[in-house]
């Protein structure tokens, strides 16, 4: 929160992140005069966004009253990956109240997937969890025009350069919406709920499908100026590496990702270097199907198996050295690591933490956690749910 938001926009953050609070401790808090605060607070229980909540504990003089954000409030987050659609809606707090995740192709077009999302938003109508929406936030694999409001030449978003996302939300739902990188909605996300809640200065690193990082510099997201900063999974790593879905060649993502792991693991088990993967390729459901994934990969190190131990060690050796570059530039006091990928858990981690803390100047990394996101797959509806909530009380003023 930051002092020169407008006075409502403070009042609705506060009530929304903290519950309840006084108008007396109100003022204190925002260090508003009481006329001002009076004026702002009658203003929004007028529009319906704040509620009275009954007495507050008697401070000496006379008991003032609390106010709590309405609880008719509902948003809609939701967290499209490459392969699922997560969405919750929430409540003015940003606790969920209904939860909907299924499996969907990102790759099957905008049309498709938007009239999937809005289907189960209207499940949720019809479920009885709201009336009616007072702001949609979405979440795209791919770098967005947060401007605009439309995903911008996705690499693995085929049909959906400048898909007029937020428009067709926001006419759909009849209220307003936003749209942004869902790396970008998981570092929102774990800055208000997860392990960075108390930290301005962030990187949140997705590692899953492809690779992302969301940079949160000075207590809110930085995105650069036409909204692909963080593009992580597009840094060259090794000239004569494998070429990437972007077109270039030896991509960090292209190297270490969902897809490049499950491609390195099938040419092990091949090979004969790994019995845990052999095994498992052996038992594949269907014949021919000829396929493993990361969580192959995961169970297979957690057993023990020297190849999938190495597969993970040689990831987290690649992400490791690009993330020891944005520490010497941006000096972060976190990093954050999150994604499908993220299930590969310590030993990856302690790969990332070793290279970093080895390659990175030691005052940047003196007192630098690298911990994995307390959210995991929520990370991203949450910060969507934020998204939402602050777009609507920006139209309250």
């Amino acid at each position: 929160m930051h002092l020169s938001d407008a006075p409502h926009l403070r009042i609705l953050r506060l009530l929304r992140d903290e519950g309840p609070v006084s108008r007396a401790e109100l003022g204190d808090r925002l260090e508003l005069t009481r006329p001002r605060l009076l004026a702002e607070v009658e203003r929004l229980v007028a529009g319906d966004l704040i509620a009275e909540a009954g007495m507050a504990a008697s401070r000496g003089g006379r008991r003032s009253t609390l106010v709590e954000i309405h609880p008719r409030l509902r948003f809609a987050a939701v967290d499209l990956g490459a392969s699922s659609i997560d969405i919750e809606v929430v409540n003015g707090r940003l606790e969920p109240l209904a939860a909907y995740c299924e499996p969907a192709d990102i790759r099957s077009g905008p049309k498709a997937i938007v009239q999937r999302v809005n289907e189960l938003l209207a499940k949720a109508r019809t479920d009885g969890v709201y009336e009616r929406l007072d702001a949609v936030g979405i979440g795209v694999p791919g770098p967005v025009s947060f401007r605009d409001g439309v995903p911008v030449s996705p690499p693995i978003m085929p049909g959906w350069d400048r898909y007029p996302v937020r428009e067709l939300l926001a006419r759909e739902h009849g209220c307003p919406a936003v749209v942004d990188n869902d790396v970008n909605i998981m570092a929102i996300g774990e800055r208000h709920g997860g392990v960075a809640h108390s930290v301005d200065d962030f990187l949140y690193v997705k590692i899953g499908t492809g690779i992302g990082c969301g940079i949160h510099l000075g207590g809110t997201v930085y995105r650069g100026v036409d909204g692909c900063a963080g593009d992580i999974g597009h840094i060259q790593v090794d000239a004569n590496g494998p070429v990437c879905s972007c077109g270039n060649a030896g991509c960090l993502e292209a190297l270490f990702s969902g897809a490049a792991l499950a491609r390195d693991a099938l040419a092990a088990a091949r090979a004969g270097e790994s019995p845990a993967l052999a095994e498992r390729l052996a038992g594949a459901d269907a014949p021919g199907a000829a396929s493993l994934s990361a969580r192959d990969v995961a169970e297979g190190a957690a057993e023990g198996d020297v190849a999938c131990i190495r597969l993970i060690r040689e990831g987290g050796r690649r992400v490791g050295g690009v993330l020891a570059t944005l520490v010497s530039f941006a000096n972060p006091s976190m990093i954050v690591i999150g994604g499908g990928l993220a299930q590969l858990g310590h030993v990856l981690l302690a790969e990332i933490r070793s290279v970093v803390y080895r390659r990175s100047l030691p005052l940047a990394t003196g007192n630098l956690p690298v911990v994995l996101s307390e959210l995991g797959g929520r990370a991203g509806v949450t910060g969507a749910a934020v998204l939402a909530s602050d777009v609507a009380f920006e139209q309250a003023s």
